[in-house]
């Protein structure tokens, strides 16, 4: 009694109000549809006729056919590649710029407005450059690449779009990161006669370490919910090459309306987002300097 008294007396009274509508928000958009869509996993359902207890068998078909571990390995190499390069090339941008070269202000907006652009506009202008036709990408190389229709191409396709994407995001957190690091340091390895590149390897990597390390970890998630550029630019085709887990689960519910495997897709891929995350989370202490615990 005490406890809730002390919770909810006058003077915490604002506070509460003021986080409710968070609280209520968190309860109906996330908390109770992961719990429903849990015993969903666990039914057959059309969302007309009434539900039927199936046990693990959406879990078992899930398992059991080759599309899906097709898909699976296509969102592995979706994740990985976007996570390595929407990275590296964001930390290498962010380390430019913070050498205060000239134009530097310009290239800041330039880099971060493809983040802030809605995502249809980027699949429609990005559906223009990768036209086999007319597209500027084929004019700009003289090649003739079908790059959305064939196969070999469309993924690639897509994991150039999702990096351009998320470069100005990421770069904009390396360089605030940047800024707390002391110029004495990197002072005094140009008086040592270090090169850039040594200076880089050597100062910057170690010092950004911990922001490198959440960077990777939250495109890596990010890239692994990936779904609105699959359904604007190639609808998990040709021939599934860019169907990944969370455009199946949509297949599954709205197309095919199996709520019930949508549902277990889904809890597959909670399962490898939470296992990499712990695994990346375990080996923090390797990855990121001087880190003690």
């Amino acid at each position: 009694m005490k406890l809730c008294h002390a919770f909810f007396n006058k003077q915490n009274y604002a506070a509460w109000l003021f986080i409710l509508p968070a609280i209520v928000g968190t309860l109906v958009f996330i908390i109770i549809p992961v719990i429903c869509s849990f015993g969903l996993s666990f039914v057959k359902w059309d969302l007309v006729n009434p539900m039927e207890f199936v046990g693990f068998s959406n879990y078992k078909e899930i398992f059991t056919e080759p599309l899906f571990y097709k898909i699976f390995l296509n969102t592995i190499v979706f994740a990985v590649s976007t996570s390595v390069f929407g990275v590296i090339i964001p930390l290498v941008l962010a380390v430019i710029l913070n050498s205060k070269i000239r134009g530097a202000e310009f290239y800041k907006t330039a880099y971060f407005l493809p983040f802030i652009t809605p995502m249809i506009v980027i699949g429609v202008v990005w559906q223009w450059i990768f036209d086999p036709n007319i597209g500027i990408l084929n004019n700009f190389l003289h090649l003739h690449i079908n790059w959305l229709y064939d196969a070999k191409f469309a993924m690639p396709a897509l994991i150039i779009v999702s990096v351009w994407k998320l470069i100005g995001y990421n770069m904009i957190i390396f360089l605030s990161s940047l800024t707390t690091i002391s110029q004495s340091l990197f002072e005094a390895a140009k008086i040592d006669g270090a090169s850039p590149i040594q200076t880089f390897k050597n100062v910057t990597v170690p010092l950004l370490s911990p922001t490198i390390f959440f960077v990777v970890i939250i495109t890596a998630i990010s890239s692994f919910q990936i779904f609105d550029l699959i359904f604007l630019m190639t609808q998990g085709g040709p021939l599934d090459s860019t169907n990944v887990l969370v455009y199946a689960i949509y297949k599954n519910a709205f197309e095919y309306f199996n709520v019930g495997k949508a549902s277990a897709i889904a809890y597959v891929l909670f399962v490898v987002i939470l296992v990499l995350t712990l695994i990346q989370w375990n080996l923090r202490k390797k990855l990121i300097y001087l880190e003690e615990n």
